[in-house]
């Protein structure tokens, strides 16, 4: 059997690709400071959005994006509307003492249907 042995390559350590031929997406470098004062490179897609913060990976600090002169780029921070509820929306149309006095209605109208009597609190 030992004369029988495979020879060749080992599976799984090699690769039979290479590199050769491929062309690679544009991308661009960030710098990012964190507030100790440490700076880290981050590589992103040229078409991307680079983000104004990003964490550090040794650290885990944030980093703040740095523009090319090495200042700290200026946030734009753009205001978010509250989102509202189903009861906020409900509110701006009726009062409450409107919505209670629908409530009992829709209570008497239910009891009506089953046959119960109205009971009174």
């Amino acid at each position: 059997m030992a004369d029988r042995s495979l020879r060749g390559m080992r599976l799984g350590t090699q690769s039979l690709q290479s590199e050769e031929g491929v062309e690679f997406s544009p991308r661009k470098k960030s710098v990012y400071r964190t507030a100790d004062g440490t700076t880290f490179e981050v590589v992103f897609s040229a078409e991307a959005e680079v983000p104004e913060v990003w964490e550090s990976p040794k650290s885990g600090q944030e980093g703040v994006l740095l523009s090319s002169d090495g200042t700290p780029v200026e946030t734009s921070h753009v205001e978010t509307k509250i989102p509202r509820s189903h009861w906020d929306m409900l509110l701006e149309r009726r009062t409450r003492p409107e919505l209670e006095e629908l409530l009992q209605e829709r209570l008497d109208y239910l009891r009506a249907r089953k046959g119960q009597k109205k009971v009174d609190a």
